[in-house]
């Protein structure tokens, strides 16, 4: 069975097409959160994930339309892009986001938006967050977004002596997950933050227990259009192109 693994898509149709298409055959989708913010297609992205087999949980811009996050949290593009997008949510899109937790288990892996024992707001970007994540799930495996940078995290069954390990992704090769613990971040379909503009994802194969980590160009400046349509922010504008 194969898994398309993605995060942090953030309203950007451009993009997550161009995962859809670019990820070969897949059995089920599943969804590690933000579906919306940022970008200027969140019922479009919506409507596109339900077309297939999936499950997706809440991330903070999922909750923070709906009202469940306070906005003043965010910074001051965030919170701009946030409420136009709570102007231009459907009935329908609300009540998908409504009913999606932050948190759950699947199939022996555990999946989060931003941690384990955070689900909503931890980011995980450095081995020490991560090692004290790793006591806050009982599976081999958990998934995570939020940060939009693409990692893993190692845990060696021995690990008493050190941290756990950060793992940079080796593209376009399965790495087998059968030894250890692991906290896998995808990266971010949307809006990447590692310097790469493309669109980051995941394939989990849970027959042969690999993940691949993959990368795809999508055409960044149907979104860019887009969004200068909807006037968000000039800066999440040119973000994209730069991949920051």
């Amino acid at each position: 069975m194969r898994c398309l693994v993605v995060s942090d898509i953030h309203a950007n149709l451009a993009a997550f097409e161009a995962v859809l298409l670019g990820a070969g055959p897949f059995d089920v989708i599943w969804c590690l959160g933000d579906m919306v913010g940022y970008g200027p297609e969140p019922n479009e992205c919506i409507a596109r994930l339900r077309d297939y087999p999936h499950l997706c949980l809440a991330g903070n811009h999922d909750w923070a339309v709906l009202g469940k996050l306070d906005i003043r949290g965010f910074n001051a593009d965030a919170r701009i892009a946030n409420q136009w997008t709570q102007s231009v949510i459907s009935p329908a899109s609300r009540a998908y986001l409504q009913n999606l937790p932050p948190l759950r288990e699947e199939r022996g892996y555990t999946l989060a938006h931003g941690s384990p024992r955070q689900p909503i707001w931890e980011y995980i970007l450095d081995p020490l967050t991560a090692e004290l994540n790793f006591s806050a799930f009982k599976t081999q495996i958990c998934f995570v977004g939020h940060t939009h940078v693409p990692v893993s995290f190692y845990l060696p069954e021995s690990s008493d002596d050190h941290l756990c390990d950060p793992r940079p992704p080796f593209y376009d090769e399965a790495i087998s997950l059968s030894s250890g613990r692991w906290i896998i971040n995808p990266g971010s379909v949307g809006q990447p933050r590692d310097g790469n503009p493309d669109a980051s994802y995941v394939i989990l194969d849970l027959d042969a227990n690999t993940l691949e980590h993959c990368r795809i160009e999508y055409p960044i400046e149907i979104t860019q259009e887009k969004m200068r349509a909807a006037k968000l922010p000039v800066r999440l504008i040119e973000r994209l192109s730069v991949g920051h």
